[in-house]
């Protein structure tokens, strides 16, 4: 069964920076792509970012697209997501997610999720 426990999350002034972990265990995530939603007060959740475990290849929404990064330490069975440049509107609740296959920003497609952290950036 798949794990995920995300960290990283917090308070910070818009312009600022934070990096959000994900620690996956359970099981060997050679042909997986693991993804970063999030869901803000009364919106749908929404996809941030996914990267293929195998692979390294990435996908950003259009909102984050130069501002965030995702990567991943296979020794260290961790993704990250790398947050610069923050504004108001990407205060969140930030997801974590896990699925069998390639890379797809559906979260619909995601079977295994995180409990999520908190990001919230003042203007």
């Amino acid at each position: 069964q798949v794990q995920l426990v995300e960290s990283g999350g917090g308070l910070v002034q818009a312009g600022g920076s934070l990096r959000l972990s994900c620690a996956a265990s359970g099981r060997t995530f050679s042909n997986y792509a693991l993804g970063w939603f999030r869901q803000a007060p009364g919106k749908p959740r929404e996809f941030v970012a996914v990267i293929s475990w195998s692979l390294g290849s990435t996908l950003y929404a259009d909102s984050v697209k130069g501002r965030f990064t995702i990567s991943r330490d296979n020794a260290k069975n961790t993704v990250y997501l790398q947050m610069n440049s923050l504004k108001p509107e990407d205060t969140a609740v930030y997801y974590c997610a896990a699925r069998e296959g390639r890379p797809v920003p559906y979260p619909t497609s995601y079977a295994s999720w995180g409990q999520g952290t908190q990001v919230t950036v003042s203007s």
